[in-house]
């Protein structure tokens, strides 16, 4: 078995990788796995274990389709992870994004039909649906993304959907609630406030704290993109949600508290537009089919988080001085 990973230098990535080489998921002993990524900000290659023998790395952008036609050939199975990120300057440049996520997915479904790709999964996320007020949103829910983001994510799903309809490309799709874990970029909220919150510095919650995110560990994830690639019907959309909602404000509460820091550290700024109110996903339908239910309690997961970023500032400090975290420097007082 060959599964290429897309984006496999990144957060969720990684984790994937390394599980799979690890032989944690069912069936998958000896499979061989290859990584394309183009390692932006917020790739990082520590984050892959690069002398493995069934692990292979190819540094290469996934809007090359020419390039990455070569290197899909021969894998049995795509996870498609690779995109441009969220970030506060997502409505100041949408460029990057319909770059990134319409035409590299276009790119990467193209070059898996062409090569015969056996198996596909597009990996999304909830935002493309833009804020709900009560309830959940399930997989026929219509798509009305908030931010240039969040479209060009949709935008892809709907590319991906229509590769299967139109040519039989056996891809499904996942969309997830907010991924928190180990190794995760420091521009995201939990790492960006445990760096800052762990250094002593003061850290900015954005409008009231009161926008509410479900929050999914990267290994229940990882786990649910695996039940997907396996048994997810293609033409099909699934949710991965991680059943636990927190205001930003709460969340902030308990990064003071895990840090051993003070509400002192933590400053209110402007809201950002184009910010969803609500994010909630029903997973009934993972569960269903897939068997897929969360496994990780959210509090022992941000505390097993926060340790992590504790006892490894080596992977982080660097990271810090050069990454692009968009907005004021967290020593400056809002």
């Amino acid at each position: 078995m060959r599964i290429l990973v897309t984006g496999g230098a990144g957060f969720i990535g990684s984790h994937y990788v390394r599980r799979l080489l690890a032989g944690d998921y069912p069936g998958y002993p000896d499979v061989a796995v290859t990584v394309v990524d183009k390692v932006t900000h917020t790739g990082n290659l520590a984050n892959l274990p690069l002398d493995h023998p069934r692990l292979s790395f190819v540094k290469a952008d996934v809007c090359d389709a020419s390039a990455l036609y070569d290197v899909v050939r021969g894998h049995d199975a795509v996870v498609h992870l690779a995109a441009e990120p969220p970030a506060g300057r997502t409505l100041l440049g949408s460029g990057e994004y319909v770059i990134s996520n319409v035409l590299g997915t276009r790119a990467v479904l193209e070059c898996c039909l062409r090569a015969g790709v056996e198996r596909v999964v597009q990996v999304s996320t909830g935002k493309v649906y833009g804020s709900i007020g009560t309830g959940s949103w399930t997989e026929r829910h219509a798509l009305r993304p908030s931010s240039p983001y969040a479209a060009s994510k949709a935008a892809g799903d709907l590319l991906a959907l229509a590769y299967h309809r139109s040519h039989r490309l056996p891809v499904s799709v996942t969309r997830c609630s907010n991924t928190y874990g180990p190794r995760q970029f420091i521009g995201k909220i939990i790492p960006r406030f445990v760096t800052d919150l762990l250094d002593g510095r003061l850290v900015r919650l954005h409008g009231d704290g009161l926008h509410t995110r479900e929050w999914l560990h990267v290994d229940d994830h990882c786990r649910g993109l695996q039940l997907v690639l396996d048994g997810g019907r293609p033409g099909q959309v699934y949710h991965l949600g991680g059943g636990r909602e927190l205001t930003n404000r709460e969340l902030a509460g308990r990064l003071v508290g895990l840090c051993g820091s003070s509400w002192e550290q933590v400053r209110f700024a402007a809201d950002r537009e184009g910010q969803d109110r609500r994010h909630s996903l029903d997973c009934g339908k993972a569960e269903r089919e897939l068997g897929y239910l969360p496994r990780i309690p959210f509090d022992d997961g941000l505390a097993e988080v926060v340790g992590w970023y504790r006892d490894n500032r080596g992977w982080w400090a660097p990271a810090r001085e050069t990454a692009d975290l968009t907005g004021p420097g967290p020593a400056r007082r809002w």
